[in-house]
């Protein structure tokens, strides 16, 4: 199928099929950049009463700027990878410093910010501002491949100029928010036999689990022992990932007593 062909019947289609999603109702980068990093390794419906939630606390960049760890992680808490509320924090506390609270509209000058890489800027740039840069998810690389009958194994680099030739002039949103949804709801794994790059590991008694159930411990106290985390979490993993959250200063020790940064 050509691509004139195909922005046709995938814009045809998203036309009826449309998933109504909150962050597509903003062009608040803020507001993007949050739905994006929640999105990261987690399903759209579950991420969505936790975006909401999230911006009814810290509407501004400036209002997650001086969040406490404690009620962020809390707000956080069973979305899971909570290191990425953090890193949110850190990066709103660059922006309201060295930009005065406004995202940079250059794809290399956000990518110069903390946590911040290739697919988030180009996901800020054409949610927020339309521009016409290539925006590569899962669901939009199994869309391109399976469409224009592509190899499997066709490289990042060869799809992303097919996907930035494809895009319609003046219509990078529309045209984004579409591919998605039909990679997600149409044009899905199952049906097309086409693999994501990588495999997510098992979630359940994974580092990233303990790291969920050390945190949420953690948080249900102001403080608690190491020997009662160990009680509670029974793993042969839990001082490594605990070290590993210590070493990250998401943790805090103060003689036997663990407490949110």
């Amino acid at each position: 199928m050509n691509a004139m062909r195909l922005q046709r019947k995938i814009l045809a289609w998203y036309s009826a099929h449309k998933r109504d999603l909150p962050w597509r109702k903003t062009i608040d980068p803020y507001k993007i950049l949050i739905s994006e990093v929640m999105l990261q390794q987690t399903q759209v419906d579950r991420v969505i009463p936790y975006y909401d939630r999230f911006l009814k606390k810290y509407p501004s960049v400036y209002a997650l700027s001086k969040a406490r760890n404690r009620t962020l992680l809390k707000l956080w808490s069973g979305l899971g990878y909570n290191s990425r509320a953090l890193r949110l924090k850190t990066l709103a506390k660059i922006i309201v410093k060295r930009h005065n609270g406004k995202f940079p509209r250059i794809a290399e000058e956000l990518t110069a910010l903390p946590g911040i890489g290739p697919y988030t800027a180009h996901a800020i740039m054409a949610f927020a501002h339309d521009k016409e840069v290539p925006v590569l998810d899962t669901n939009i690389r199994r869309v391109l491949i399976h469409e224009l009958g592509l190899p499997h194994t066709t490289s990042t680099m060869a799809l992303m100029k097919i996907a930035q030739a494809m895009i319609p002039k003046g219509k990078s949103r529309t045209w984004h928010n579409a591919l998605m949804d039909y990679g997600a709801l149409q044009t899905t794994a199952r049906s097309t036999g086409v693999k994501s790059l990588s495999k997510q590991k098992q979630f359940l008694g994974s580092d990233r689990w303990l790291r969920g159930q050390i945190l949420k411990e953690v948080l249900k106290k102001r403080r608690v022992t190491v020997s009662e985390l160990h009680a509670t979490i029974d793993h042969p993993r839990t001082q490594i990932v605990l070290g590993i959250l210590l070493r990250e200063g998401i943790i805090r020790k103060k003689g036997r007593f663990l407490f949110i940064a």
